[in-house]
């Protein structure tokens, strides 16, 4: 059981306390931003306001968008508020879906990130003295050094392993018993099989607590973790338009949505449809502001995740509901929205069936097809045709009920479908463009 800890001052902050903290920040920001980023004055500018127009918090509404077009657009390096004597790093996004996103941090940026991840690693339950086996990876990906800076911040033995090399890795969680993971959450179930694969029962292993992020995951996924392992799966949020991992994180006492840390981001929740600024309580796309950033700041960015927000409950900071769905991974498959969390939720109820999954999207004719191609649990690799048919049949009619779509099925070998080293790959979209 992990040791009682004390809570930083801002954690406790009372609401009014915390607001008038994000109300100052927030104006330094924004004419940070303004002064000197060329192209948020000329977004200002267009829209009519300025960052003296901020008045309270609910005026940050009057303020434009910001998108990942504005940071391809500006690529590399035009959406930098400080000149490239103060950059102390660099890193982007993969760039497969065009130009990468590019984002720089000061000195002072890293130390603050370090502070909130090691906020968020200790909210998960990790205490100086454990052990981290870091399986993000690193580089230009955010993940890696995000949790390694924080894991050291906090005073973790950090063990930092990064992508691949499953067989490796698991050799080594063996000898050097770590006692935290930070992971995707399928690569998590890779790491599992690979553990029976080499005669190793994954309730055995070191691990207590694992801490998945950069990929949506759902409940059903934690389930499988946790059913699997004698860990416990906890949830962390961050994208590195905003700062990397670290920008809220689910805390172990309580298990029930990302605690966002609102001293340095600033959260909305908007209609993605019109922009218009939802209550709290009320579903719709995250946005958020940086408060404290130098070298990147960002105002109001849209992150496409699909979430609500929550009071705050372990820490008296709002909460965000666990993000399952993307606005931009949505697919419309004859007039039906569908996303590949809902698919994942139905197959992880199907007790002879695999969390490996791959949706693929053709257009034979006029109109989409969907087909979900899933491997059987391992032991069960030898069902006979029948039993296929059947496992088949019953995710059929799941997906036809509970999505609303008529998917093909197709149970594939056990281990045919790609285990990912970061994000998984869901969506096979063989369409014509």
């Amino acid at each position: 059981m992990s040791k009682p800890f004390a809570l930083e001052p801002i954690e406790k902050a009372s609401a009014d306390e915390l607001r008038a903290l994000q109300l100052t920040r927030m104006r330094r920001s924004l004419s940070h931003a303004y002064t000197n980023v060329p192209r948020y004055r000329a977004k200002f500018d267009a829209a009519g306001v300025h960052p003296e127009d901020l008045n309270n918090l609910s005026d940050l509404a009057r303020f434009p968008f910001t998108t990942k077009a504005d940071l391809r657009e500006t690529y590399p390096f035009g959406m930098f508020a400080v000149p490239m004597d103060r950059i102390a790093r660099i890193h982007a996004s993969s760039g497969t879906t065009g130009k990468p996103t590019v984002v720089g941090y000061t000195k002072a940026d890293i130390d603050m990130w370090a502070d909130v991840m090691a906020r968020s690693i200790r909210a998960a339950g990790a205490r100086p003295g454990d052990k981290l086996h870091v399986s993000y990876g690193y580089g230009l990906f955010t993940g890696g050094l995000g949790a390694h800076y924080g894991g050291e911040r906090l005073g973790l033995a950090v063990i930092p392993f990064g992508g691949g090399q499953t067989e490796r890795q698991v050799q080594l969680m063996q000898d050097f018993r770590p006692e935290i993971i930070m992971v995707t959450p399928s690569y998590m179930l890779a790491i599992a099989d690979e553990m029976e694969k080499q005669g190793i029962d994954p309730h055995a292993c070191s691990l207590r607590i694992g801490i998945f992020g950069a990929e949506p995951w759902t409940h059903q996924m934690r389930d499988a973790i946790e059913s699997r392992t004698s860990m416990e799966a906890i949830d962390i949020y961050g994208l590195s338009e905003v700062i990397g991992p670290g920008v809220a994180q689910e805390c172990i006492e309580t298990k029930d949505g990302l605690t966002v840390w609102e001293d340095h981001f600033y959260p909305e929740i908007i209609n993605p449809d019109t922009g218009q600024v939802l209550p709290d309580g009320e579903f719709g796309e995250l946005v958020f502001t940086s408060l404290t950033k130098e070298a990147l700041p960002i105002v109001r960015y849209r992150t496409r995740d699909l979430t609500r927000l929550l009071p705050g409950t372990a820490r008296t900071m709002r909460r965000i509901e666990k993000i399952t769905g993307r606005s931009d991974d949505m697919l419309i498959i004859r007039g039906v929205n569908v996303f590949p969390s809902q698919v994942e939720e139905l197959i992880l109820r199907q007790p002879r069936l695999a969390p490996h999954y791959v949706l693929e999207v053709t257009r034979p004719d006029k109109l989409d097809e969907i087909a979900v191609l899933v491997e059987p649990r391992p032991e069960l690799a030898a069902m006979n045709a029948q039993d296929r048919r059947e496992v088949a049949a019953t995710l059929h009619h799941a997906i036809k009920s509970y999505v609303g779509i008529s998917a093909e099925v197709r149970l594939t070998a056990v281990g045919s479908i790609e285990r990912s080293i970061g994000k998984a790959r869901r969506v096979l979209d063989k369409r014509p463009r």
